[in-house]
């Protein structure tokens, strides 16, 4: 038999068990995964998360469950982030995440192996590509497919980038922050940094150390960062209690903390990403930057909530600025555009 004949029924055997199994799309984040499953939309959204007996490594818990246990375990048990920065930082840990996420999906259709989109950072090297390709297949998917995570955003929310003009997303996670400009289905240039909420979080409990001596989790700090986190001054200036371990006596403590020192304490992640999207703009090719002028940029993921990032960006770059309706599910309803034709995009992908 011919080479082409025997590629073209590999192709049509695939595309029948594409009519028998749901394919899913997964946003693989460094804080959250999100997996939507075709036709029935956004099926689980759980944290990146996985408690593990110490002694065995064998998983205790995944997701929600196991997010619970962060700081609380006990000796034998862990929990571990599997994600760092947007890419595996331990395969196997990842692995056994994504076979959990995966199984719970597609509980009601295990006949036939789903098709798997997987959204990951536009930064990240053919090794870190191949890591996640790898960790899916074992968890069980039948084929893979690699959408970078700001065209995933840029789908997700609508943008018109099929059309020969400039679309412009910025796609703030948990390990890091995606820029992208793209015309004509394409990515004209994309940038990304590994900082994001993660980051944030970070720079929020080594305030509270050095400012106040008190000693927080990171569960504490991302609600701080949530519920008084701000880029630009309030109108009225909130306070939150906090409470965490002082350095110096070792005893539990409250104190009240107000959105003017959490500001202070983000000033330097959300300065990173703002000159990340001037230096974005200032690469973009002239035609395309007048386009930018009336569009304007989007903004989307978990950090795009922040209050006032949009007034903060818009100021540094004078460009109009829109936040997402549904920003944290941008990448994962990409997916889920995707997946209406995941054949003519795995073709796409198998073509390059």
């Amino acid at each position: 038999m011919s080479g082409k004949f025997l590629q073209l029924m590999k192709g049509k055997a695939s595309r029948l068990l594409g009519f028998l199994s749901h394919d899913i799309g997964i946003d693989l984040g460094t804080a959250n995964t999100l997996v939507y499953a075709k036709d029935r939309g956004i099926v689980l959204n759980e944290p990146s998360v996985v408690a593990l007996y110490s002694d065995t490594r064998k998983v205790r818990a995944v997701g929600t469950e196991a997010k619970r246990m962060l700081g609380r375990t006990p000796g034998n048990i862990i929990a571990v982030r599997p994600m760092k920065d947007g890419v595996i930082a331990d395969f196997d840990v990842t692995e056994a995440m994504l076979r959990y996420f995966i199984s719970k999906a597609c509980r009601h259709t295990r006949f036939v192996a789903p098709r798997v989109v997987v959204a990951v950072p536009s930064g990240i090297t053919e090794v870190e590509r191949r890591a996640v390709k790898e960790s899916a297949m074992n968890a069980g998917a039948r084929e893979v497919l690699l959408l970078q995570e700001p065209v995933a955003a840029a789908i997700g929310v609508g943008l018109p980038i099929d059309e020969p003009a400039a679309s412009m997303i910025v796609d703030i996670g948990g390990g890091t922050t995606e820029v992208a400009i793209i015309s004509l289905s394409g990515v004209v240039y994309a940038r990304s940094i590994r900082v994001g909420g993660d980051e944030m979080d970070n720079s929020i409990v080594n305030y509270m150390k050095r400012v106040h001596n008190l000693l927080i989790g990171e569960r504490t700090a991302e609600e701080i960062k949530i519920r008084i986190g701000s880029a630009t001054p309030l109108e009225c200036e909130i306070t939150l209690p906090v409470k965490g371990r002082d350095t110096i006596t070792g005893l539990p403590r409250t104190i009240l903390l107000n959105s003017q020192e959490v500001r202070d304490a983000l000033g330097d992640a959300l300065n990173a990403i703002a000159d990340m999207i001037r230096n974005t703009l200032e690469r973009c090719p002239p035609e395309l930057s007048s386009d930018l002028v009336d569009r304007g940029i989007v903004l989307a993921g978990g950090g795009s909530l922040i209050r006032n990032l949009d007034k903060l960006l818009r100021d540094r770059t004078c460009l109009p600025i829109f936040v997402a309706r549904d920003a944290l599910k941008a990448v994962a309803n990409g997916t889920g555009v995707v997946l209406q034709d995941l054949s003519s995009w795995l073709d796409m992908e198998a073509a390059k």
